[in-house]
């Protein structure tokens, strides 16, 4: 009797099967973990030739590429888990993927980033990198216990999180109003404000960004004419979509404030 209560219980078997939304998270698992290894060689190579490191925009350029296919693998597990049979890990694979590709990647590319260039201190550099990634972590694991009653996102969802975080990296040059910028991303991944979450047609249109995103980023890294107004664009607008969003949340809840205030004095 004691042997047949250590024995495992439940399908343990079909807990090692993995579907093709796992597939998926595994692909943006390593394509987060490609990522850093891209930003580590571009600084490797430096120290070996002896001179003083720059961050490369082909290196950065491919690294955010691959957290792109990341996010897209991202986006598309889910939707393969609900179309087909899900496995029974397979929300914790895409929990520790995520944690990879828009927790880790991102943290270290701050402070590729910032931690060679000498103009801040190295102690707030890690500061910055490690808020981009404790507050991934906790927001995916507030992910997993609390649901909104709208369905939509409470904070802002980790890949987003990350694709603004690069946008600041590549859109500007490191100093104390940009660290600020980082950690004011972090700060929004945790709070409590509504995301709407992408379903049909918004789905259809994130997918469209992120396409066009890694299509500007291939030419920029490729140095052809024109790619770095295409990168500004569209770090500009990230960074724009991420900042408008609260604030029409915020203009939505006060106007049903007073609308509450007007029906109650009425």
């Amino acid at each position: 009797m004691e042997e047949d209560d250590d024995e495992p219980r439940g399908p343990v078997g079909k807990a090692f099967r993995l579907s093709a939304a796992d597939s998926l998270s595994l692909g943006n698992a390593l394509s987060g973990f490609l990522a850093v290894c891209v930003l580590a060689w571009s600084a490797i190579s430096s120290l070996q030739a002896n001179v003083k490191f720059a961050p490369d925009p082909r290196f950065f350029g491919t690294a955010v590429v691959l957290l792109l296919v990341g996010a897209t693998c991202d986006l598309f597990d889910g939707l393969v888990a609900r179309k087909f049979r899900a496995s029974a890990m397979g929300a914790e694979l895409d929990n520790l993927a995520d944690v990879i590709s828009f927790g880790f990647a991102p943290a270290f590319m701050v402070m590729i980033w910032a931690g060679f260039s000498g103009k801040l201190p190295l102690w707030l550099v890690l500061v910055a990198a490690g808020s981009v990634l404790l507050a991934g972590v906790v927001r995916l694991a507030r992910f997993a216990c609390v649901k909104t009653k709208s369905g939509d996102f409470m904070g802002l969802p980790i890949p987003m999180g990350a694709m603004t975080v690069v946008s600041i990296v590549l859109l500007f040059q490191p100093n104390y109003l940009t660290i600020a910028g980082i950690m004011a991303v972090a700060w929004l991944m945790v709070s409590r404000i509504e995301y709407p979450k992408p379903k049909g047609n918004l789905a259809a249109v994130v997918l469209a960004w992120m396409l066009i995103n890694v299509a500007c980023l291939t030419i920029w890294a490729a140095q052809i004419a024109g790619g770095d107004q295409l990168i500004r664009v569209g770090a500009t607008m990230q960074i724009a979509i991420v900042s408008a969003i609260p604030l029409r949340v915020l203009m939505f809840k006060q106007q049903r404030r007073r609308e509450r205030r007007s029906e109650n004095a009425g």
